[in-house]
């Protein structure tokens, strides 16, 4: 039996005594003891027996005129002093004394009551979390030989209790100190199955896209023999490719080999496949420019100064006439031969009109150089100075791009693509190189693309620079905002600026305007017009990810499948959040985006038509009920969440 020392208070009351002064004066004794505790249910009866103790005791009082070590002797304060008030709200001031004395034995009982709740409660929530943590531990030993003859242990048990959730994660017995490499391709599926499996399995690994480090394709033939992907290493071992991890994988021995294989550590960083090296580039041979020794020669001789030219100051320009003079000079050529190496640096980019009005003439037309015009500030591809080597073909810039920002999202989004971690992208090797790949852009042919390969460059283009964009400028949340970060955020491509607006509405959509803009993106002229599409193709509104939770999924697109990879870009985002249907209300809740550009796909009735033909079965049977009974049809279009889709 165990004890603990409480106040067992008893009150009693004989009679008044008399003071010097003839006034009565009170004496309170408190008596303090021991009461005994053995169980749980005696102590809840002990506790309302002491509480009724308190309220029979409390009505008599005793005088004492002398105290021991048991009594405390408490006086009552002098009757012409104010008496102690009852904080406000618990006592009502118009009540007489007696009202008072009850109002404190009232509060004496509710106050031991609350404590008795307290008490009760703390003790049931107690046994009960015992019981629970009891009953995991009897079924965690019972189940252990189960579960690894299974070889299939969960990691993590959760149980719930009232108000509380507990999760228990069990310790990963599997301590690897070897590591788990393997060569994979942007867009492989067997890639992307090797990638899940190991996430899955909770295990680190190296991946090693031969597609980003090119220079990495020859290590993959000479320790495989062949350049297929994907090829697991453990350590330095070839363990095989997807064929092998299934095979071992179903027959239920995939954490004993791995065990086995890895229980060391790899026996030298040379043996096994390294991992990729943040800031190294690819050793490549880069070929200069045969015009770039024209330019050194011109940027020097030439005077460049800021002119007038039809009432308007062109900063940083030089005269026709001025350049065939220098060339004539140094180069020892005549008239006609330098006009043509004039017209040949303005084909290439390093020179451009200050108007746009023509290539090269001789003259008093004014040119600047393709580094002095004003809207190079504004480029996030230009670093200082233009890319002087020889342009690539537009199609490998196109195609490096696509498979470096693929894999990109396969290693830094959801497996959905709806959610994108742009802090792991800024940090990555892949990102960086992206960044450097995008200089190559500056005086690069697009016109030599085909119709599908430009849909496609510009598709890729646009979600690329969105994810630059987030990393440089941030979301965009208020108006001003968002008017950067679809004007004023720009590339330089084949020697002009290209910003999200412009790819959007000057190029995919045929320079229409934008929403809620009078004017449009390109004026007569413009050369970038040459290439945009004959036709607006409607779906590429679902292709374009701006980085906000509304807009469809960020995706990359090829040439050759470019039409199929939009129609099940639209299917995707119509059998989502895209499109509702209210049969009740007889409501069609739709994006806005086709609100905004509800001139690409025709009047409300075309609309929904065309909806018809990517939705799945339930929303297409309920919306051609809509459309074939006659009645009307109320179209709702949903609100814009500008949140970042991270």
């Amino acid at each position: 039996m165990e004890s603990t020392q409480l106040e067992n208070i008893e009150i009693s009351a004989d009679s008044s005594k008399a003071n010097d002064h003839g006034e009565a004066q009170h004496e309170i004794e408190i008596k303090k003891g021991e009461i005994p505790l053995e169980e749980e249910e005696e102590e809840e009866e002990e506790d309302e027996d002491d509480t009724d103790d308190i309220t029979e005791t409390s009505s008599s009082v005793t005088d004492k005129s002398s105290i021991n070590d048991d009594v405390v002797k408490i006086l009552q304060p002098h009757s012409l002093l104010p008496k102690p008030e009852a904080p406000r709200g618990l006592s009502n001031p118009n009540n007489n004394n007696d009202d008072d004395d009850d109002n404190d034995m009232s509060l004496i009982t509710g106050a031991s009551s609350i404590g008795k709740f307290i008490r009760e409660r703390s003790n049931e929530f107690s046994v009960a979390i015992v019981k629970r943590l009891s009953s995991l531990k009897e079924n965690s030993n019972d189940d252990k030989d189960k579960d690894k003859d299974r070889g299939n242990e969960d990691d993590v048990t959760q149980f719930d209790l009232s108000g509380l959730k507990v999760i228990v994660k069990q310790k990963n017995d599997m301590e690897l100190k070897g590591r788990i490499s393997f060569f994979s391709r942007s867009n492989c599926r067997d890639s992307t199955a090797v990638r899940r499996f190991f996430r899955e399995k909770g295990l680190k690994y190296v991946e090693i896209n031969v597609d980003v480090y090119p220079e990495r394709e020859k290590e993959l033939v000479e320790r495989t023999g062949t350049s297929s992907v994907p090829q697991i290493f453990f350590n330095d071992k070839l363990f095989g490719g997807l064929v092998a991890l299934n095979s071992l994988r179903n027959s239920g021995g995939f954490d004993r080999r791995v065990k086995e294989m890895l229980s060391t550590k790899c026996p030298s960083d040379d043996a096994a496949p390294a991992s990729p090296v943040y800031g190294f580039d690819d050793q490549e041979e880069e070929s200069t420019d045969e015009m770039v020794s024209i330019v050194k020669v011109l940027r020097q001789r030439l005077p460049i100064q800021d002119r007038l030219m039809k009432m308007k100051i062109v900063k940083n320009c030089f005269s026709g006439r001025e350049m065939v003079e220098v060339l004539i000079h140094h180069f020892d050529c005549g008239r006609k031969k330098a006009v043509f190496i004039g017209l040949q640096l303005s084909r290439k980019h390093f020179i451009h009109h200050v108007f746009g009005e023509n290539d090269f003439e001789d003259g008093n037309h004014f040119y600047r150089f393709l580094e002095h015009e004003p809207f190079i500030p504004k480029c996030f591809n230009f670093r200082g100075s233009i890319n002087d080597s020889e342009p690539k073909p537009a199609t490998m810039i196109a195609q490096r791009l696509t498979k470096i920002m693929t894999a990109i999202l396969e290693s830094y989004a959801s497996d959905d693509r709806r959610h994108v971690d742009y802090t792991a992208i800024s940090n990555s090797e892949e990102f960086r190189r992206y960044v450097n790949l995008a200089q190559e852009l500056h005086r690069v042919n697009l016109l030599a693309l085909s119709e599908n390969e430009k849909l496609a460059f510009f598709l890729n283009l646009y979600n690329a620079m969105v994810i630059h964009a987030v990393i440089r400028i941030g979301c965009p949340e208020g108006i001003i905002d968002r008017r950067f970060f679809f004007s004023d955020f720009q590339y330089l491509v084949g020697g002009y600026p290209y910003s999200l607006n412009i790819i959007i509405h000057g190029i995919l959509r045929n320079n229409r305007r934008a929403p809620y803009s009078l004017v449009k993106p390109f004026g007569t002229g413009d050369k970038r017009l040459e290439l945009a599409p004959a036709k607006v193709n409607p779906l590429v509104h679902f292709g374009l990810c701006n980085g906000t939770r509304s807009s469809p999924t960020v995706r990359f697109f090829s040439p050759e499948g470019v039409e199929s990879e939009l129609r099940c870009a639209a299917r995707e985002f119509f059998q989502g959040d895209g499109m509702e249907v209210d049969l009740e209300k007889r409501t069609v809740y739709l994006t806005r985006i086709i609100k905004l550009c509800n001139v690409d796909f025709g009047n409300d009735k075309e609309i929904l038509k065309w909806i018809l033909n990517y939705l799945d079965a339930t929303k297409s049977g309920l919306l051609t009920h809509l459309l074939g009974d006659g009645g009307p049809i109320n179209i709702v279009y949903q609100d814009y969440n500008w949140s970042l889709n991270s």
